[in-house]
């Protein structure tokens, strides 16, 4: 056995070692390439090497053994090779899950850690302002009875926004953390922006914005009522933020397909291309002049309502301004109204 493996070692490994060593080649140079195709070589090389080796122990003559062996190999080719292509994509498609997972929690710890700061910081300013305008109450700095009534106020301007803010992450942590319930009913969009906007109105007289909302037919979607609001109230509330005075924001509500279409548009005068993608993030803020107040949760928040509805938001560059589109599903049998 031993004379004979000796016999037969050299041939087998000067025939078959040349063909493995062409396949490394092969692959290194698939290294940065397909998986799949990475793998279908991987296991074509052994099988390649093999077939050589045999051929050359038997000297190339094809006796009825050697023509088995060979077909034994060739069948075997024929189970490996798609089956290494197929494990190959479904590694391919792992390993994409897997990086854009990667990804996408590092954006959220990077998120996060921006919304700690963020908040940290604007929590502290109004907290300061109450402690400093209560202890000038209480050690009598402030006596005259308009000086501590318009103290009283500013304490109760300053508690109002960080009660606001509160809710804001209270809500965010509800969508982040999949806690959000929806009851959905038939919602008219009428209603709801007609709400909105008379809520919102005084701010944009106090700032000289003009507000107007219009549309040729009015939607009933699927959804629900406060959180549908909630969506508006924010988009408009960024929109008069960012807008100089005399300047128009515009609601205008349509219908495109199977969807209901919100769109509003401001005149801040555009965003950075590179911001875009981002104005939707958590505490995302922007170029200074665009810093909102608050701790810039309002996007955010809007585009998780419009997600566990169904829909999808986005916002891009229009005229002297940007537009931030919603579209909603239609209610199945919702009418329209017309306007």
């Amino acid at each position: 056995m031993l004379v004979e493996i000796y016999h037969i070692l050299p041939y087998a490994v000067l025939f078959s070692l040349p063909l493995a060593l062409l396949g490394a080649v092969v692959l290194r140079r698939l290294s940065s390439g397909s998986l799949a195709r990475a793998l279908t070589v991987l296991a074509i090389v052994p099988v390649v090497a093999t077939i050589g080796g045999v051929l050359a122990v038997s000297g190339f003559m094809f006796t009825p053994i050697l023509t088995t062996t060979v077909l034994v190999c060739l069948l075997v080719a024929l189970v490996t090779v798609p089956t290494a292509v197929l494990l190959g994509r479904a590694l391919a498609r792992r390993s994409v899950w897997e990086s854009e997972a990667r990804a996408r929690e590092r954006a959220a710890e990077a998120s996060r850690r921006e919304l700690v700061a963020w908040i940290s910081h604007d929590l502290r300013t109004p907290l300061a302002g109450i402690r400093a305008m209560a202890e000038a109450l209480a050690d009598g700095v402030v006596s005259r009875r308009d000086e501590v009534a318009e103290y009283a106020g500013r304490i109760s301007t300053e508690a109002e926004a960080l009660s606001g803010m509160v809710d804001d992450l209270f809500e965010l942590s509800r969508i982040t953390a999949g806690a959000l319930r929806l009851t959905l009913s038939e919602v008219p969009l009428a209603d709801v922006v007609s709400e909105v906007v008379a809520a919102e109105s005084p701010v944009a007289s106090r700032k000289g914005v003009r507000l107007r909302a219009d549309a040729a037919t009015w939607p009933v979607v699927l959804g629900s009522d406060p959180e549908l609001a909630r969506v508006v109230r924010n988009l408009l509330s960024n929109a008069i933020r960012h807008t100089p005075p005399d300047g128009t924001v515009a609601v205008r509500v349509d219908v495109d397909g199977s969807s209901a279409l919100l769109r509003v548009d401001d005149g801040c005068g555009g965003i950075p291309e590179a911001d875009l993608p981002r104005v939707f993030d958590v505490a995302f803020r922007g170029a200074p002049h665009r810093q909102p107040v608050g701790g810039g949760l309002g996007l955010a928040i809007a585009r998780g309502l419009v997600e566990a509805h169904q829909g999808t938001i986005d916002a891009r560059n229009h005229g002297r301004g940007c537009r931030f589109e919603v579209r909603l599903p239609l209610s199945a049998a919702g009418p329209l109204r017309t306007a």
